[in-house]
């Protein structure tokens, strides 16, 4: 098969992926994605939109499989490590997450997400101290973002320090008052560690 030929092949199989996800078929979409990938597998963009659709799918598996091959194909493309983190992530492949997670920020420091993802992932296995100065990253690329905020509130409280979650709180009592109101219902302010909780995302 020539190469024009292939190009014209995996172009109109875009196509047809792009009007199938617009319809909402996921599944008939991953299919001319996975056709694309076989006309030619190193297709950063058929890997990448293959396991977007597998992920909205709830296929983990396939999504990380195809975000694996797609960081062997742009090692460099700190996006595509953050992917292959926050798949694992929701995966419950948390110790799998955390490199990734570090990788993406070692390629772009600034990537806010990648240090809130990563705060979720040491959270998760009870790293506070870690987590909060991964928080404390977050906070400071993201500040008027409550998420970071509520999340580093809870890993204060963790440490067993409530004064400085009473800061976070006041903190955010100053722009998004209605967050701050709960994670005052959500966590009492005590050095009782605090169950972790799915609130804010």
């Amino acid at each position: 098969m020539s190469m024009m030929r292939v190009a014209l092949q995996r172009l109109f199989l875009k196509v047809q992926a792009v009007v199938l996800l617009a319809f909402g078929r996921r599944q008939n979409a991953a299919d001319k994605f996975e056709r694309m990938l076989r006309l030619q597998p190193t297709d950063g963009y058929a890997l990448a939109s293959h396991a977007h659709v597998q992920v909205q799918l709830g296929n983990f598996e396939a999504a990380i499989k195809s975000l694996l091959q797609l960081t062997g194909v742009r090692p460099q493309d700190a996006s595509a490590w953050f992917n292959l983190a926050y798949v694992l992530q929701q995966a419950g492949r948390h110790d799998e997450a955390e490199p990734a997670f570090r990788k993406a920020l070692a390629l772009d420091a600034r990537m806010d997400r990648a240090w809130y993802g990563l705060a979720l992932v040491l959270m998760t296995q009870e790293r506070f101290v870690e987590a909060a100065q991964a928080l404390k990253k977050n906070t400071e690329l993201q500040p008027m973002s409550p998420h970071g905020w509520y999340r580093l509130a809870e890993v204060w409280l963790a440490l067993g320090q409530p004064v400085e979650a009473r800061k976070v709180l006041g903190h955010l009592r100053q722009f998004e008052p209605r967050v701050a109101e709960q994670l005052e219902r959500d966590r009492a302010f005590s050095t009782t560690k605090p169950v972790l909780s799915d609130a804010a995302h």
